[in-house]
């Protein structure tokens, strides 16, 4: 039986993250939303620190793909669903982030559906099929007839080095991302798993 990829940290690869807003809230309509998003982003790579090679913000849900230095991709999901959350709720403060009852740690307000679903992408082909999805989202949702049209996305930092609304790295390993994705996957015996997977 192959194992499931789904939510796996995998130190070396690349990660393909989705995290929905709770109720399908379309909160990345509003530019504040959007920029607050974006500001905890920027501070998290640069901290953690992780590489962050693609995005979109879509009205009721985000994509990006990254590369934490540490591979724990649960764990940076974790923290950009907290830190931004709180910035989220603070530019919209009306009720609809609010619980009906206060969560066990106390907390009223919920803005992410309870986990993100993070991808661990292994070949240059399922990289750059998530990076032309993620460009191309805005385009089939009809919410513009341009990929280069769309302001919350990382089109123009991609292709046009523009760094907005967000830069992006273009770089995408760490130097020892090689010998860190080697070591994991021998550890979870997925070598054979991995040659079909290229193969195909």
């Amino acid at each position: 039986m192959v194992r499931k990829w789904s939510n796996l940290n995998l130190p070396g690869a690349l990660h393909f993250l989705t995290g929905n807003l709770v109720h399908r809230t379309p909160a990345f309509r509003q530019e504040a939303s959007c920029l607050a998003f974006l500001d905890v982003c920027a501070s998290l790579v640069n901290d953690w620190p992780a590489k962050l090679i693609a995005y979109v913000l879509m009205p009721d849900h985000v994509h990006l793909i990254v590369n934490p230095r540490d591979g724990d991709i649960k764990g940076f999901a974790g923290a950009l669903k907290s830190l931004s959350a709180k910035e989220i709720v603070k530019v919209n403060p009306d009720i609809r982030f609010l619980r009906e009852s206060p969560d066990a740690d106390g907390s009223i307000h919920q803005v992410w559906q309870e986990s993100f679903k993070g991808m661990p992408l292994w070949s240059e082909w399922m990289i750059w099929q998530k990076i032309n999805y993620i460009h191309a989202n805005p385009v089939r949702a009809k919410l513009i007839s341009s990929t280069k049209d769309y302001r919350w996305s990382s089109f123009r930092a991609f292709y046009l080095d523009s760094g907005e609304p967000l830069a992006v790295d273009h770089d995408w390993w760490w130097d020892d991302d090689l010998e860190k994705l080697s070591k994991a996957v021998k550890k979870l015996g997925w070598r054979s798993y991995l040659k079909r997977a290229e193969d195909d």
